[in-house]
């Protein structure tokens, strides 16, 4: 640890005195990707990357990054009640999915299980972004499955045209009455250095659901119930109880840049206090518990680039992270609860190789560590430690009409318990390539080939007790395995003056694929749910289709979508939660300064369950929205929205809740965003 503060200080010494070529004062194209290798159009990128910013990201914003999220394809939600949403890519989560904030973890433990919030705001957030493919690599083996990147201005980007420059966002959702703004200003006191600070703020009730809390199996088996309290769980409908929340951040940031580079910090308080769903208990007699979750943050964060001069190397890159998470679990009477803490950091230094014709890179090394600790009668994972230290590097061949991009990783892992006597190390090698051909005006065609691997996180080997959170008993196995997977894609994107589709199929053989599944067992009254390793094969395909047929002052487009994933383990079955076919599309009108859109979503019955998995019903969602630009010059947006319409029962398979907490129902959304 000290061998890194040093370096730390030193490459934050050597930016002082002369740093790398910092961001734009201008902001970035909205086409551009910045969370890949080398910034660019998505269309022009071997793997596939959706982008959420401007308007549709004013849209689609909710205060869990998974249900902001979960309208892009391939992307679906945890949706562990409308306060808790982890995104899902392809039907994978959890410890396969990197969620980031500016390009580092969040240090919070919503890998560690479904009912843990992600400890990132996206009220502040500019865009965000999703990446598979070579480039998921740079992040470390976790993002096995992919990256979501959430960019914010918390450590500033650019200095200010004017002395001042704002960035301010309100909302107000009928749902669950909620309340949130936030609002981040950046202040220019020289020409070269900024100074910024903000924050954010969300309250929230009881959320309003379409239909029955249960789900219908559970609601026929409330009924034949011998008890009239569980017969009476069968009508519960209107507010999904025990839901409301209260979220609350702040940051202070400034930054030094000129033209030879950037040094910049910020620190942030994140707290959060929100309600679980009741995972209701049919058997008579039984007490149902509501749980309650208190969660606080401080962070701090680390940028700084150096311009390295006119030889191969371009520019080195430092962007570190350190944070104190904790979080209480306790039921709703107030009682002592189970504490979770995670002091983490986490520190990437890149070199960035100058263009030399054809060819472009960056190389880099990435260290981690968390300190984990779980206090309480109901501590389901004993302390532990686990660090990790890694080394990669991305390449690219660009020959014009054809592009190749590949990337390499070794990470070594170590996970210790001092409290039971376990030490393991793994060592997890991953190679990726992917080659994109023009092959003809308006048709480009890619492949991506990948051999990757993950260590077991400490959850998975160590996991033994009861977790109120989730209402159920974990168990893991300490003999896990590295986890390996083999995979291709095939990508297409077809497109002329005024339409295009993109589309891409794909299949992943996992070697040591690691799962979690309820064994139909009972412990202390709880479901066991145990994690278990085999083979596994996931398959799917993801089409994105959008067309312009209107275009003048006021212009007229269509869009659609269709996404599905199936995952098979060997000798067990189907894989559990793993999110159904589901197509949608929209119409979307928009003049000079306003913008119209009707979309509908339908998400097919799952049918595909494991043994003690029940069926989900397919869902039909409908929502209208609106966005008005009053003045030109001022990028000031006012959004209303109508999301569920029709205010149906909707569930996602891909929740361990979904028989006892359904989507919400409809929401009307009023929101204001501005710059100035």
């Amino acid at each position: 640890m000290a061998t890194l503060l040093s370096f730390l200080v030193a490459v934050a010494a050597a930016t002082e005195s002369g740093a790398a070529a910092p961001p734009s004062s201008t902001a970035e194209p909205e086409d551009i990707v910045i969370t890949g290798i080398l910034r660019r159009d998505p269309r022009d990128s071997a793997s596939p990357v959706s982008v959420l910013d401007g308007a549709k990201l004013e849209r689609e914003l909710r205060p869990q990054i998974g249900e902001a999220l979960a309208r892009l394809p391939g992307v679906s939600g945890t949706s562990f009640g409308p306060n808790v949403s982890r995104p899902i890519l392809r039907g994978l989560g959890a410890e396969r999915v990197r969620v980031l904030t500016d390009g580092i973890g969040a240090f919070d433990v919503s890998n560690t299980s479904a009912d843990h919030a992600v400890a990132i705001d996206p009220l502040l957030s500019e865009r965000i972004e999703v990446l598979r493919g070579p480039a998921s690599l740079r992040f470390g083996s976790s993002a096995i499955g992919g990256v979501v990147n959430v960019l914010d201005r918390r450590i500033p980007v650019a200095v200010p045209d004017d002395r001042i420059a704002a960035q301010v966002r309100a909302s107000f959702g009928s749902a669950a009455d909620e309340r949130s703004a936030g609002a981040n200003l950046a202040v220019r006191l020289t020409d070269n250095i900024v100074i910024s600070g903000g924050g954010s703020l969300t309250d929230t009730e009881d959320a309003r659901i379409g239909g029955p809390v249960l789900s219908a199996p559970l609601r026929a088996q409330a009924r034949a119930s011998s008890d009239p309290a569980i017969r009476e769980l069968a009508d519960l409908r209107g507010r999904l109880p025990n839901t409301a929340s209260r979220t609350r951040t702040a940051n202070l940031g400034a930054a030094v840049i000129d033209s030879r580079g950037d040094l910049g910090f910020a620190v942030t308080r994140y707290e959060s206090a929100y309600g679980l769903p009741i995972r209701f208990d049919l058997t008579p007699g039984a007490e149902q518990e509501a749980v309650l979750i208190d969660a606080q943050q401080w962070r701090a964060d680390l940028r700084a680039s150096v311009v390295l001069g006119r030889g191969w190397l371009e520019r080195l890159s430092l962007r570190a992270g350190y944070a104190d998470y904790a979080h209480v679990e306790r039921e709703g009477d107030g009682g002592v609860g189970t504490l979770f803490a995670n002091e983490g950091i986490e520190a990437r230094a890149e070199l960035q190789q100058r263009r030399r014709g054809a060819w472009q890179g960056i190389s880099g090394a990435q260290y981690f560590a968390r300190d984990f600790l779980a206090v309480g009668a109901e501590a389901f994972v004993p302390p532990n430690m686990t660090e990790q230290a890694g080394v990669f590097t991305l390449q690219e061949l660009d020959l014009g009409a054809v592009r190749f991009e590949a990337g390499g990783r070794i990470e070594r892992t170590s996970i210790l318990s001092q409290q039971i006597g376990f030490d393991r190390s793994f060592t997890a090698r991953s190679i990726a390539g992917g080659a994109f051909v023009t092959a003809a005006r308006g048709l480009k065609l890619g492949v991506n080939l990948s051999s990757t691997a993950r260590a077991p996180a400490a959850e998975e080997l160590l996991a033994n007790g009861p977790h109120i959170g989730t209402q159920s008993y974990e168990i893991g196995n300490p003999d896990f395995g590295i986890e390996r997977a083999r995979g291709v894609e095939l990508v297409a994107r077809l497109g002329g003056g005024r339409w295009r589709i993109d589309a891409a199929a794909y299949r992943t053989r996992f070697a040591g694929y690691i799962y979690e599944f309820e064994t139909g067992a009972v412990i202390d009254g709880l479901p066991v749910f145990q994690f278990a390793q085999g083979d596994a094969t996931y398959r799917g395909f993801e089409v994105e289709a959008q067309a312009s047929l209107v275009e003048g002052p006021v212009s007229f487009a269509v869009d659609s979508l269709v996404d599905a994933v199936e995952a098979t383990i060997d000798g067990f079955g189907p894989a559990p939660r793993i999110p159904p076919l589901r197509f949608g599309g929209g119409m979307e009108a928009r003049g000079g300064s306003w913008g119209l859109r009707l979309e509908g979503e339908r998400t097919t019955r799952q049918t595909r369950t494991t043994g003690f998995e029940t069926a989900t019903r397919g869902f039909s969602l409908v929502n209208i929205s609106g966005d008005w630009k009053p003045w030109a010059q001022r990028d000031l947006r006012v959004t209303l929205t109508a999301a569920n319409l029709f205010n149906v029962e909707a569930r996602r398979h891909a929740s361990f809740l979904k028989d006892y907490a359904p989507l919400v129902g409809r929401d009307v959304r009023l929101g204001l965003s501005a710059r100035f």
